[in-house]
């Protein structure tokens, strides 16, 4: 049972990270391919169709694949995890079955007209497919980030007799209080992604001189969008995130600052290394009050420590720490390097400042390691309950299902997802060589 628990889990942690690469792209970019076409179908600009028609084959092969990837998620949740279905489908099945019916139909049924229609249809015909796919998308982010926020909170259910629960109001599950800052936290991370995607596309076009206008149009688009996003993200989502997060699952914000004993007028650790063996936090560099403030908007609010949680209740502490801090630092470096950006800009020496191009290139990967790292402590950080406080994540795995099987099918998914990466990187890379000029 522990085996294929563990082989479970490991398979479900692949395959939704792996499948979160594309959908996060994808919405990022519908807003820019309506802002793009926005602005062509305005000023009648060909310059504007010809960016938007070279996102729009990006927009196209990152939703086929994130649709794939989304497919093969899902059927874990009756092969790997038929107790949580159990359990809770009376609820999340209500939101899967919204995000399909009405987000995903939505968002394929316009994506065609939007990739083949432009000489079939009129320009604002074709401008309202953008905008249909843009509100897909992120309508569908609204319904799987509804299912998401239940088990982080459950609210609006009612529990059956024999301990399966489901829906009792609708519309106070579709407003989930948890839900708010959650969405928003994550719809700004898909832009910082796609600006910085934009951006180094942009930076490599102006390094190797070629597509030299579009890639000014590029990194001044990506870039007004990520410094808008990557503060944002910092505050007012991050601060709103963690001061839910204090207020409902104390111990998974205990987890990720590293910190073992209550304490009042708590500090931020910046640096240090779990030590679970001692408790401690080992090396630390702490700023004295400042997780009170975040977490209680007062210096001296008493932050509880993982000392006030029974030991089986604790997540993988060193886990949830190192990613939380990687997300945060990322988003600081973030800030950092799209305001240093908008100076040079403001001073007219953007384009011409080799190194800030090679420094916006390079960090194109950087905002998926930050994303990983978010969701990373969302979900490990509420371990070891899958929904929490109500059902246990050994509780929801499948009963008929053998360590075997559950190894087998891993291994299985790492061979073909390591081949279907390498394939979309292979179509990304010709669509990005290729250029925008080509139609």
């Amino acid at each position: 049972m522990t085996h294929m628990l563990l082989y479970s889990r490991l398979q479900f942690a692949l395959t939704i990270a792996f499948h979160y690469l594309f959908p996060q792209l994808t919405m990022g970019l519908a807003l820019f391919v309506l802002y793009f076409k926005t602005r062509a179908l305005q000023k009648n600009d060909e310059h504007y169709r010809q960016v938007a028609r070279f996102w729009t084959r990006m927009l196209a092969i990152t939703f086929v694949f994130g649709v794939a990837t989304g497919i093969t998620m899902e059927f874990q949740f009756g092969t790997n995890w038929a107790g949580f279905s159990e359990f809770a489908g009376g609820v999340i099945g209500q939101t899967l079955a919204m995000e399909g019916i009405f987000a995903f139909f939505l968002e394929s049924a316009f994506i065609g007209i939007l990739l083949f229609g432009e000489k079939r249809f009129s320009p604002q015909v074709h401008w309202f497919s953008a905008l249909m796919v843009f509100l897909g998308t992120w309508l569908s982010a609204y319904f799987i980030l509804t299912t998401n926020a239940w088990m982080q909170h459950p609210v609006a259910y009612t529990t059956a007799a024999e301990g399966s629960v489901t829906v009792s109001d609708l519309g106070a599950l579709l407003t989930n209080p948890w839900l708010f800052w959650q969405f928003l936290h994550n719809q700004s991370a898909s832009l910082i992604t796609t600006s910085f995607v934009i951006m180094g596309i942009g930076a490599f076009y102006l390094l190797s001189r070629t597509h030299q206008d579009f890639a000014k149009t590029f990194v001044r688009t990506g870039l007004v969008i990520a410094v808008l996003a990557s503060i944002f993200q910092i505050f007012p989502s991050g601060d709103g995130e963690a001061r839910k997060l204090y207020r409902e699952q104390p111990v998974k914000g205990a987890a990720m600052e590293g910190l073992f004993q209550t304490e009042r007028g708590a500090g931020i650790a910046l640096f240090g290394q779990p030590n679970m063996e001692t408790e401690t936090l080992d090396n630390p560099i702490v700023i004295p009050d400042m997780l009170s403030l975040l977490a209680y908007h007062r210096m001296l609010a008493t932050v509880k420590g993982l000392d006030a949680f029974p030991r089986s209740e604790w997540p993988n502490v060193p886990i949830v720490y190192y990613a939380y801090h990687i997300m945060v630092l990322l988003g600081f470096i973030f800030a950092g390097v799209t305001l240093l950006a908008v100076f040079l800009w403001w001073r007219g020496k953007l384009f011409q400042s080799r190194w800030m191009l090679w420094i916006l290139m390079l960090c194109l990967p950087l905002p998926y390691v930050a994303t990983l790292g978010g969701w990373t402590t969302a979900e490990m950080g509420r371990q070891p309950w899958l929904v929490y406080g109500l059902l246990k994540t050994v509780d929801g795995v499948s009963t008929s299902l053998d360590s075997g099987n559950a190894l087998f099918t891993l291994l299985g998914y790492i061979a073909l997802y390591s081949l279907a990466g390498l394939l979309y990187l292979l179509l990304a890379g010709r669509i990005v060589l290729r250029g925008p000029q080509r139609g």
